[in-house]
């Protein structure tokens, strides 16, 4: 099985930029064509939050109309850039299938993964948060089928990872998803977005992973101290791919920028004597 992550789009109108300067849209136009042209292609993709700019129902048609051209089925989950119900008017409910409390909790059945979304949407604040509720509906879905290999995807990760812009954000009920997390072996891996920046953490017995943004890296800065930014990138996302072995694999692919492709085979310099030139064999 193989699966295709995307995560934080921000897609902003027709013909704007995300901060004037990210051309999102364009790199989301990119990563959707570079991941309909793989040659193993993906199950499905999970968009991890962040999808429009500043969440109104114009970005979010505008991602809804870009995405539509993967060539598998996707599915979203809110960012703290999102408003539910615009999420909710602008997928048709068929890319989020359904609604638990208000929240965008669901699961996908019927591949060799199961997967759960998980909403960690704090409406007005740009951190995460699990309350009680989400907490109940996860044990609840975990509870069910407590040995099948399950991935759990949402948009903040529940742990710091060392980058200033994010980990100021938080997340509230971090020990309330760790002790539902802990209890159940089955769980392969966490996936996230929010952190811009790839990032792996072992976390209560599983791993969280968040993948790369739509070519805006935030700037990595370990001490905590430098102002926050963020640098223009070439476009990345992420493949997770359930090998035949029942191990989970996580490739991070960043869009091709046209360079040439070289064999890793030694090709010798045309020689030159007395007889003339010998091509290279």
């Amino acid at each position: 099985m193989l699966i295709a992550q995307i995560s934080d789009t921000h897609i902003a109108g027709q013909g704007k930029k995300a901060y004037g300067v990210a051309p999102t849209a364009q790199s989301l136009e990119q990563c959707v064509t570079h991941i309909n042209r793989l040659t193993m292609k993906p199950d499905l993709a999970l968009v991890t939050g962040d999808i429009c700019y500043s969440g109104t129902l114009e970005e979010a048609r505008h991602a809804a109309q870009l995405l539509e051209a993967l060539d598998c089925p996707f599915y979203v989950i809110p960012g703290n850039h999102d408003d539910r119900d615009t999420l909710w008017s602008a997928f048709n409910g068929t890319a989020c299938p359904s609604r638990h409390e208000a929240f965008f909790n669901y699961v996908v059945e019927g591949y060799a993964i199961r997967l759960i979304g998980l909403d960690s949407l704090l409406p007005g604040q740009p951190g995460g948060e699990i309350c009680p509720a989400r907490a109940s509906w996860l044990e609840h879905q975990l509870a069910m089928y407590p040995t099948t290999p399950t991935i759990i995807f949402m948009h903040h990760p529940p742990v710091r990872c060392g980058v200033l812009e994010t980990d100021q954000d938080g997340f509230i009920g971090t020990d309330l998803l760790g002790d539902v997390v802990e209890r159940y072996q089955n769980i392969e891996r966490i996936v996230c977005g929010h952190v811009h920046l790839v990032a792996h953490a072992r976390w209560r017995g599983t791993v969280v992973s968040t993948a790369p943004s739509m070519g805006m890296q935030l700037g990595l800065d370990l001490t905590m101290e430098l102002p926050s930014e963020f640098i223009l990138d070439r476009p990345g996302y992420q493949l997770h791919y359930w090998t035949p072995q029942r191990e989970l694999i996580t490739h991070t692919v960043q869009v091709d920028d046209g360079s040439a492709r070289h064999p890793f085979q030694e090709i010798p310099e045309t020689e030159t004597g007395s007889g003339g030139s010998r091509e290279p064999r």
